[in-house]
């Protein structure tokens, strides 16, 4: 019988990125772990939590951190890697320049069906992989203008507290990791679990869930590579508005393609 797989979802270190939101998130994902574990009643943990930094500016990230090591018995289960999140950041914004390599590296995650999210301004790094263009996003207020600035054909909604692609997720506020960890415990482990979570951390997402969240979110862990590949296209080309003729014309779709 196939081992099944352990969900991973990455935190990145980025230049600049809070670390208190880092193991905050860390602290969510495994509340929602224990949460999980317990319903399955398996010893397993269903939910891994990694993170990933740069050694230098030219590297591609890697893991520095990595959840299941704690429970780690000679034999590392398989796991797959559903979403990579960039945390809020303190200081200015970085700009493109500075992560040129992380930003390739997020391009080649999201094209293997990696969801990316972003608090804050980790929306900064989010946007300089291009991957935003023509699409909605979120971040802080006080960072709206000069993220429109930076990324103009980017559009810049910072009235929504959460804004869910699918693909991409983006929240705005610095406090906002809570509202985007617990929208991808339910997407991963179910709405029962997420509100267990919310309860245990004090947090009340109905309320929001209803009003922010977009209507259509479909099932992104089921481990086909190639459809993953053609959902994201889907989602990124309803994103930008593309006219339903234009896809029945047989519009440019290059992972499709790729995926023939």
């Amino acid at each position: 019988m196939e081992q099944p797989q352990t969900i991973e979802i990455g935190l990145v270190l980025y230049p600049g990125a809070q670390q208190a939101a880092v193991l905050d998130l860390s602290d969510l994902f495994g509340v929602a772990n224990r949460m999980a574990s317990s319903h399955l009643q398996k010893s397993e943990s269903p939910l891994r939590v990694t993170h990933w930094q740069q050694s230098n500016a030219e590297a591609a990230p890697e893991r520095i951190f990595d959840s299941g090591s704690e429970f780690d018995s000679g034999s590392e289960a398989p796991s797959v890697l559903s979403a990579l999140i960039l945390p809020p950041a303190l200081s200015e914004p970085v700009g493109a320049d500075d992560v040129l390599s992380l930003s390739e590296w997020l391009r080649e995650r999201h094209a293997d069906g990696v969801a990316l999210g972003s608090v804050c301004a980790g929306a900064f790094p989010l946007a300089a992989t291009g991957l935003m263009a023509g699409r909605k996003m979120t971040t802080h207020w006080a960072y709206a203008e000069l993220l429109q600035q930076r990324y103009p054909d980017v559009h810049v909604d910072a009235d929504q507290l959460i804004i869910d692609d699918g693909d991409v997720i983006t929240a705005g506020g610095l406090m906002a990791w809570t509202d985007l960890g617990l929208r991808l415990v339910d997407r991963l482990l179910g709405p029962t679990i997420m509100i267990e979570t919310a309860r245990m951390l004090l947090v009340d997402p109905p309320g929001r869930e209803r009003r922010y969240y977009s209507v259509f979110s479909p099932r992104l862990t089921h481990g086909d590579a190639a459809v993953l590949k053609v959902q994201h296209w889907l989602q990124a080309t309803q994103a930008k508005d593309v006219a339903l003729p234009t896809l029945a014309a047989g519009g440019p779709c290059p992972r499709v393609a790729a995926v023939r």
